[in-house]
C-alpha cells in the first residue's frame, strides 16, 4: 500500500509540475483534453478486445493521468480538489453497497443491481434511464438501456421469448422493403438490431465486443486477400467476384487452422 501511494503522489507532483512549466500542458482545457481521452479510452478498448495486458496497463496509465489532469484545471478553476474528487467515490461507494457497508441482504448480483438503481432513484434521478450517457455508442446504449429496464422488471422471461421478437422484427423489416418505404425500412431496421442486442444480452454476449472481434477478423482476413492478389501481380480490382471469394475461402481456411 505504501509503494502504491509513493507512486500516486509521484504523478500528482508530475502532473503538477508540466501544468505550470510545459507549454503544452500550461494551455490544455478540459475542451481540448475531452477528444484526447476518448482516443485514450478506444485505445484502452483495443488493448482489452485483443487480450493485450501490456497495452492496458499502459492505457490505464494515460487514463489516469487524463483523471488528475481534469481534477488539476477543477482546481484551478475552484470547482473542486483531489481529495474531494476522491472521497466523492469513495462515498457513492459505500452508499451504493448498504450489503457490504450497511445492513441490507442480497443473495444474488442482480438484487445487487435492483439496489442500485433503487438508490439512484433516492439521490434525485427522475427516470432510471437517466444514467445512460447520450454520448454513448448506439450499440453500446442499446445494451445500457436494457440493463437498466431489466432492473425494474421489464424484462423478458427466457430467450426463446426475446428469439421470436427478433424473428418478427425481421418479418417487419421484409414487409417494409416489400413496400419500399424509406422511412419505415429504416426504423424496423432499428428494431432489429435492439432486439438482436437483447438477445446477445440473454446469451451473456458483449454485442458491442464481439462485432468488433468480427470488424478485426474481416480487417486481416481481406488484407492477407490482398496480399495474395499482390504476388499474383493483381490489385483485388483485378479480380472477379468468384476470383476474390476463391481467394477469400483460402485464407478463411487458413486462419481457421490456425
Amino acid at each position: 500500500m505504501e509503494k502504491q501511494s509513493e507512486s500516486f503522489l509521484r504523478l500528482v507532483t508530475i502532473m503538477d509540475e508540466l501544468r505550470e512549466k510545459c507549454p503544452w500542458d500550461k494551455k490544455q482545457t478540459i475542451h481540448t483534453l475531452r477528444p484526447l481521452t476518448l482516443e485514450e479510452t478506444y485505445e484502452l478498448t483495443d488493448a482489452i478486445t485483443d487480450n493485450d495486458w501490456k497495452g492496458i496497463k499502459e492505457e490505464l496509465g494515460d487514463l489516469l493521468l487524463h483523471i488528475l489532469f481534469y481534477t488539476k484545471i477543477g482546481t484551478e478553476q475552484n470547482q473542486f480538489t483531489l481529495d474531494e474528487m476522491i472521497n466523492g467515490i469513495c462515498e457513492k461507494l459505500i452508499f451504493r453497497h448498504p450489503h457490504i457497508y450497511g445492513d441490507v441482504t442480497v443473495n444474488s448480483e442482480e438484487d445487487v443491481k435492483q439496489n442500485w438503481e433503487k438508490l439512484k432513484m433516492k439521490e434525485g434521478k427522475k427516470s432510471v434511464l437517466s444514467g445512460v450517457p447520450p454520448s454513448l455508442p448506439a450499440m453500446v446504449k442499446a445494451t445500457r438501456i436494457q440493463e437498466k429496464a431489466k432492473q425494474v422488471g421489464f424484462e423478458w422471461d427466457n430467450k426463446e421469448d426475446v428469439w421470436k421478437k427478433v424473428e418478427e422484427e425481421i418479418g417487419e423489416l421484409h414487409e417494409a422493403i416489400g413496400l419500399n418505404e424509406t422511412d419505415k425500412i429504416e426504423e424496423e431496421f432499428g428494431d432489429v438490431l435492439f432486439s438482436l442486442i437483447n438477445y446477445a444480452r440473454f446469451l451473456q454476449v458483449d454485442a458491442e465486443g464481439v462485432l468488433e472481434k468480427t470488424n478485426k477478423k474481416f480487417i486481416s482476413r481481406f488484407q492477407q486477400m490482398e496480399s495474395i492478389a499482390l504476388t499474383k501481380g493483381k490489385n483485388l480490382s483485378d479480380l472477379t467476384l468468384g476470383e476474390m471469394d476463391a481467394i477469400w475461402n483460402e485464407v478463411k481456411k487458413q486462419t481457421q487452422a490456425t
